[in-house]
This record gives C-alpha cells, sequence and structure tokens, in this order.
C-alpha cells in the first residue's frame, strides 16, 4: 500500500519504519536532513514537501504532537486534505482531543475522504518493537480495511466506536498511567524513607495485585535515576489538559488526574518537562529531599 507519514518524530519514526518492514511504500517529508536521511537509508521515498507525500496514496497517516499540529496540516496551513486523492482514507495516531477529531473528520466528509482517528500507547518502546495498543474511531468497514496496516505497527488494535471514540479512549488510558506512575513513585519512595531498599519492594509486589506494565517499565527507571524519555512530562501534561477539557464538556470529576496534572506542571516549570513522565518521582524527592536508589 502507497502511505504518506507525517510526524516522524519519538514515535513516528520507529512507526513508520515497521510499515516499510511490512512491505508499504513509504513517502515522507521530514525539515531535519539527519532524519530525512534515516528514512532513506530504511526504504521510504522522500520527498520535498508534505504536499508531495499525499500526491498519490492509498492512505495518509500522521503522528503529531496535539490538535492545533494535526489541523495545520490537514486543513489549515498545509491543506494535505485538499491535495490528497479523494480515495485515499486519512487515519490520525496522534492524541488529540476528541472534538478535534470530529471536527476534522466533518471537514474531511465534506471533501468524500474518510477518517480515522488511531492514538497509541506503549511509548517509544512498543513503537520500536511493533507492539503498541491502538484505539481506533470510525466506520467498521473503514477499520476493517486498515487494520492490517495499523497491525504492522502494533499488538492491539481495537475498534472503540465512531471518529472520536479512540481519542477517548486514549484519554481515559492517559489518565490511568498517569495516576498509576504517581502511585507507584509516591510509593516506593515511602517504602526507602521506611526503611526497605525499592528493589525489594519491586521484587515482592510486581507479582501481585499492585502489579502492573507500569510498575514494570518505570520502577527500574526510577530506581536507576534514568529519565531519558520514552514519552515526555511535556506531551502528558498536553493529554492531561485534553483530559480536563474533555471533561468540562460532561461535567465528569476527574481529581485524581487534575492532581497528577499540577504535579507535572511543577516539574515543567522546575525544567523537567522533556524528561520522561516516570521523572513524577522528582516531585516525591523534591519533597522529601531523598534521592530514591536501588
Amino acid at each position: 500500500m502507497k502511505i504518506a507519514f507525517i510526524g516522524l518524530g519519538i514515535m513516528g519514526k520507529p512507526m513508520a519504519k515497521n510499515l516499510l518492514k511490512a512491505g508499504h511504500e513509504l513517502y515522507v517529508f521530514d525539515r531535519r536532513p539527519e532524519t530525512m536521511e534515516e528514512m532513506r537509508d530504511a526504504g521510504a521515498h522522500l520527498c520535498a514537501s508534505s504536499s508531495e507525500t499525499v500526491k498519490d496514496v492509498d492512505l495518509v497517516i500522521t503522528m503529531l504532537p496535539n490538535s492545533p499540529h494535526v489541523k495545520s496540516v490537514m486543513l489549515e496551513d498545509d491543506k494535505l486534505a485538499e491535495k490528497m486523492p479523494r480515495t485515499a482514507v486519512f487515519i490520525d495516531c496522534s492524541s488529540i482531543n476528541p472534538d478535534a477529531s470530529r471536527e476534522i473528520a466533518a471537514a474531511l466528509e465534506k471533501l468524500g475522504i474518510e477518517m480515522l482517528d488511531a492514538p497509541v500507547s506503549g511509548g517509544q518502546p512498543k513503537a520500536v518493537d511493533g507492539t503498541l495498543a491502538f484505539m481506533v474511531g470510525g466506520k467498521q468497514e473503514v477499520f476493517d480495511r486498515f487494520k492490517p496496516v495499523l497491525e504492522a505497527m502494533g499488538s492491539s488494535v481495537v475498534l472503540c466506536g465512531d471518529v472520536g471514540a479512540g481519542n477517548v479512549t486514549k484519554l481515559v488510558n492517559q489518565s490511568i498511567v498517569a495516576v498509576n506512575i504517581a502511585a507507584l513513585a509516591e510509593g516506593m519512595q515511602l517504602g526507602q524513607m521506611c526503611g526497605v531498599e525499592p528493589q525489594k519492594i519491586f521484587e515482592a509486589i510486581k507479582g501481585g495485585l499492585a502489579g502492573s506494565t507500569v510498575m514494570n517499565a518505570k520502577a527500574p527507571m526510577m530506581m536507576d535515576q534514568n529519565f531519558a524519555p520514552g514519552f515526555r512530562i511535556d506531551l502528558h501534561i498536553k493529554d492531561l489538559n485534553n483530559i480536563v477539557d474533555a471533561a468540562k464538556t460532561v461535567d465528569a470529576p476527574i481529581p485524581l488526574s487534575q492532581m497528577v496534572l499540577e504535579m507535572m506542571k511543577v516539574l515543567h516549570h522546575d525544567g523537567d518537562g522533556s524528561c520522561d513522565h516516570s521523572a513524577l518521582l522528582k516531585y516525591y524527592q523534591k519533597l522529601s529531599g531523598e534521592v530514591l536508589h536501588h
């Protein structure tokens, strides 16, 4: 399948490479020469502009930071929706506000273009090994046609409802992940301050009810003080702000999400916005004056 891939960042680049490994023909453009060289070496067709990527494709995929970026690329500045074939389909893998997904889908519908919103969970490690979880919104027949493409990048691909449902589900995911990481950091810090080695705590509870994918991924990072980003604090702040906006529209109570958002804002102002979200531990270390260790 001929695919235009827009957004070759920390997540998009490995996702695009997995599409190439699956045998798809990829058309890409990026302003960073080193990224273009890397994608050329991986087998992608390099284009002179984003508009050129969509000229003769079956599918356009975006993996961008937030709602304004997707709107800019598809509808406002680059206007790729007007330049892509009417027979092509648009899949947005960005994590954005569900209302924005529906707005973009409505604009595309006027042009006769179908859309799926398909945000992902799993961070950079799962983007690299092709085991992301896709939460998808859109029509069943469109989903069925393009599910194999998403399966080239993920191990779980689930249709959650109409367009927008994918991003609603992603917001739920991000709320649970944020609160889980905060609880993990709080518990590990408490245990060490009470005199028990963090590694022993991790080994003892990871197989019990408190165990989770979050714990397995983030506890070792916390003990190593390794906050190299798989998913940055600033991106999680973006998602939590979208959660707040979505909650307001339906009057949903989200006290835990709002609390973690405030914690992450503190880290952002401390200069840690580019750290992995496991750096929530730094919030507790700042309050306690004690650094977690193995």
